[in-house]
């Protein structure tokens, strides 16, 4: 039979899955010998089981009486006993710690009856009767949803007719007389007499707050997955407000904000936990503390450097005293911010508790993302005009521009503000601070362009009515025109009217090589920490970009050369006009005549890039998006050709454009005529830009530079595509003298290339897996399409913990990726195998590459640090990121 309570002398902190973190905590301190009230733990399978068949598994509640029988026995107390009563506190406790997303009540076994005994045994009968109207208070609102300002209400009235000095034991007990006439009215019965019916009650409410509104939200935002559920720790009461010697507290073994040593936290005397949380009364420092209570004050700072040294991280703790004596109620690996992480696995490096292996996994991706990033002053802060997804971290502020042309004119900082973006909004989201739009999300166009620029962005802000021929958005009633400012946060997604001042960021300026690690304490352990991280790791790391700026940047931030340069890009603004060329030819001559005009500038664009990552590879993708992109809209062809036939005009040029973009549609754009295939079917198109390579490799070698290209041929499906293109480049590479060999090698970003891909490295180099195709053509999904439409729903039922688009699926797409390497490396060991796709810059999805044997990741500039990082945590393993969350 399946055991669902275990007592807190029966786990330890290894059993967080089944205890969750709360109970095994509560155990890990009970082992210590520490003071902590007895109690026991109903296990998170319990919820499980709770949750599949709504109702209690069989036996549960024999156990929990079982074990409740125990703790009697321990405190020769009876719950439910009317002269010297047991009371209880049931607690949420999942495995990672969702503080406030769960429910909690306290005080269980108060009654008519009993609250007479808790007032005797008590010697205070407004402790007592204070304490059963919160019972109520708290029972009402948690088992069964009595809104609560209903109770708020009443209590509101006595405080006041009360006065300063509080309700006397006479005003609360008429307190309590109200709220149970509160709670039959709103429940439809009385309150319930039962203490083992309370018990039952509150057991099954915090299972059923697994699921509440708030709770799902949360775990979405930290991906915590749904199926866990919740542990539910029952313990005996203790008591922080029994008078001036009792009292409440939280602490902290270090200060969780910038990592200072010392100890931290806040006290409230003659209060429960619940006062010290809500802040309905003003709390003291934790030192005031020694003051009050001397004895007290010393026991608790010895047990927590005891927790300290024994966890070897940062502890927070809840505790109470209660009438002289200390109870601790909780403790776990506290969390805090990003810059006291790196600060706190640095320190406990130095002080012999951690090793510099072990401190890579004190810290995030996440963390370090968020040190690069300048941050809003939040206390000079307006109210937001509306909230986003922050979809690219940072603090921008500008004029609001509503089209790239404004953008790239602008003398001054601004922002593009678009309904979303597409690539020929290239220019202005370079020209911009900051990128803000109603619709998209994370893996968005802008998103995605943002991330890789380092450029701050905000998606999806759905409540922005954006009007762009009228130059002006609106939220509710507030106007925005263009030219006003406003300031967008790309980490919490929030957006300001006018200018909120920012920080600049030391950390990014170290990265960028602009000031030296010594004499900041945060910037000495990031400096630590990464170059740690370099030298462990076996994964290198090399950068998406597309410009030499990009080049230098990435390489300044730690690249080892580039992964993905995407010479689409190298097509937008004033060479449109050569690509419209290309696309208008009527005969081979035309079209040779635009590509010869292409060529020089191609040539240029990579020299620049060569000698930016100069001793370092290039990996160069050849043209992958369908020519058509590189014309105007159809809808918007289509009405300038209306609109001058009904003037009587001769439509010209538009009339030209217009047919050649209607000859060119497709229903499916990405799977139609893109990557290979456009190689295949346009003549000369890749043989241009082949030659541009090799022609701009032979200048640098002639400069005395070390060019390193590589060509990569994407989205081929069968190796035969692959054999002629490389066919067709190997013969304009041996036409260029002077060149040194040049590596032919192509994307794997289909699940046929995946299945074939012992076939293909036949005729290729080296394979770079372009997971955002994979995960769209395996999963079948429309990235621009899926996130705005059921992702949400998706993340809500539990289908996925997390969009593939963020972190890889490795069942499904990272089987794909497994297979591939394995049957490319039996073809060709000395196989050079990467990852371009947004996924190279996820944390998570390192750790899988790494593991998948791959040789490197390539991502944004910006996220080069962050893969560098979580290169060296997948290589020294073992040690998980403590549950901070």
């Amino acid at each position: 039979m399946t055991k669902y309570v275990y007592d807190f002398i029966e786990g330890d902190r290894s059993r967080a899955d089944l205890l969750g973190g709360k109970g095994a905590n509560l155990a890990e301190m009970t082992r210590l010998g520490l003071p902590v009230p007895p109690g026991f733990t109903v296990t998170t399978e319990a919820c499980r089981a709770y949750l599949a068949d709504q109702r209690p598994p069989v036996g549960l509640f024999d156990e929990v009486n079982a074990h409740l029988r125990e703790v009697e026995a321990r405190l020769d107390r009876r719950l439910g006993d009317p002269h010297d009563p047991l009371l209880l506190a049931v607690r949420s406790g999942g495995r990672y710690s969702m503080p406030g997303m769960m429910e909690t009540i306290l005080d269980i076994g108060l009654n008519d009856a009993t609250v007479a005994g808790l007032a005797a045994q008590s010697g205070d009968p407004r402790f007592a009767w204070d304490s059963y109207r919160r019972l109520i208070q708290m029972f009402g609102r948690t088992v069964y949803g009595v809104p609560a300002e209903e109770f708020e209400r009443e209590l509101t009235a006595v405080r006041a007719a009360a006065g300063p000095a509080g309700p006397d034991a006479a005003q609360l007990r008429a307190l309590v007389e109200t709220y149970k006439k509160v709670f039959a009215a709103q429940v439809g019965h009385d309150f319930p007499q039962a203490p083992h019916e309370q018990l039952y009650l509150a057991i099954r409410a915090v299972f059923e707050s697994w699921n509440a509104e708030r709770a799902v939200l949360y775990r979405r935002q930290e991906h915590i997955p749904g199926d866990l559920g919740t542990a539910v720790t029952v313990m005996a009461m203790v008591f922080g407000n029994l008078g001036p010697d009792s009292g409440t507290g939280v602490a902290f073994t270090r200060d969780p904000a910038t990592g200072q040593p010392g100890v931290y936290g806040d006290y409230l005397a003659d209060a429960q936990g619940e006062d010290v949380v809500a802040g309905v009364r003003n709390t003291v420092a934790l030192p005031e503390l020694e003051r009050i209570d001397p004895t007290s004050y010393r026991r608790l700072t010895e047990i927590m450097a005891t927790l300290e040294r024994h966890y070897r991280d940062l502890c927070d703790v809840e505790f109470t005293v209660e009438r002289g004596r200390l109870w601790m109620l909780q403790t776990r690996v506290g969390k805090r911010t990003p810059a006291a992480a790196f600060v706190i696995a640095a320190q406990l490096v130095d002080e012999g508790l951690i090793t510099l292996d072990e401190a890579l996994h004190r810290v995030t991706g996440a963390q370090l993302a968020q040190l690069m990033f300048p941050a809003f002053d939040l206390a000079a802060a307006p109210a937001p005009l509306v909230t986003g997804v922050g979809a690219s971290p940072g603090a921008a502020v500008g004029t609001v521009v509503f089209d790239s042309v404004a953008a790239a004119a602008a003398t001054g900082p601004v922002i593009l503000v678009r309904p979303e973006t597409n690539p020929d909004d290239l220019p202005g989201m370079i020209a911009a601070q900051g990128v803000l739009t109603s619709r998209g999300g994370k893996t968005s166009h802008a998103a995605v362009v943002a991330r890789g620029m380092g450029r701050t962005c905000v998606c999806g802000a759905d409540a922005l009515r954006i009007d762009a021929e009228r130059g002006e958005f609106t939220v509710g009633d507030r106007v925005v025109r263009a030219g006003d400012r406003i300031s967008i946060d790309g980490t919490t997604g929030r957006v300001y009217p006018g200018r909120v001042p920012t920080r600049p960021s030391p950390v990014a300026r170290y990265l960028a090589g602009e000031v030296t690690p010594e004499g900041d304490r945060l910037v000495t352990a990031v400096d630590r920490l990464l170059s740690h991280a370099d030298a462990v790791r076996r994964l290198g790391v090399r950068a998406n970009a597309d410009t030499p700026e990009d080049a230098r940047r990435a390489r300044g931030l730690g690249a080892a050369g580039i992964g993905l340069c995407r010479t689409e890009h190298m097509f937008l603004g004033p060479r449109r006009e050569l690509v419209e060329r290309l696309i208008l030819a009527e005969d081979p001559a035309e079209r040779d005549a635009a590509l010869d005009a292409l060529l020089p500038l191609q040539r240029a664009d990579f020299v620049g890039i060569l000698a930016a990552m100069d001793g370092l590879p290039v990996t160069i993708r050849l043209l992958d998006p369908p020519l058509h992109e590189f014309l105007p809209p159809l809808h918007e062809l289509t009405a300038r050709v209306a609109r001058a036939e009904a003037l009587g005009e001769d439509p010209g040029h538009d009339a030209t454009l217009l047919a050649a973009v209607r000859r060119m549609h497709e229903t499916n754009p990405m799977l139609g005529l893109r990557g290979v295939r456009l190689g295949l079917v346009v003549p000369g198109l890749f043989a241009m830009q082949v030659r541009a390579v090799a022609e701009a490799t032979a200048q640098r070698a002639r400069d005395g530079g070390d060019p390193r290209p590589e060509i990569m041929v994407p989205l081929v499906g069968d190796v035969r595509e692959l054999a002629a293109v490389r066919a067709e480049a190997q013969a304009v590479l041996a036409g260029v003298p002077g060149i040194p060999p040049i590596p032919v090698g192509t994307m794997i970003e289909t699940p046929r290339a995946a299945l074939t891909a012992g076939e293909i490295a036949a005729e290729a180099h080296f394979f770079s897996f372009g997971t955002n195709d994979l995960t769209q053509t395996t999963w079948a999904f429309s990235r621009d399409d899926v996130e705005g439409s059921f992702f949400g729903t998706y993340l809500e039922r539990g289908v996925f913990g997390v969009s593939p688009f963020e972190t890889v699926d490795a069942k499904g797409v990272g089987r794909l990726v497994r297979l591939a390497v394995a049957e490319g490396r039996v073809t060709r060991p000395e196989l050079t195998v990467g990852v371009c796709g947004e996924h190279g810059g996820d944390p998570d999805s390192i750790g899988f590459f790494a593991d998948a044997g791959l040789d490197y990741v390539s991502c944004s500039p910006y996220r080069v640090p962050i893969a560098r990082l979580a290169a060296g945590q997948a290589t020294t393993g073992g040690g998980a990121v403590p549950d901070s969350r």
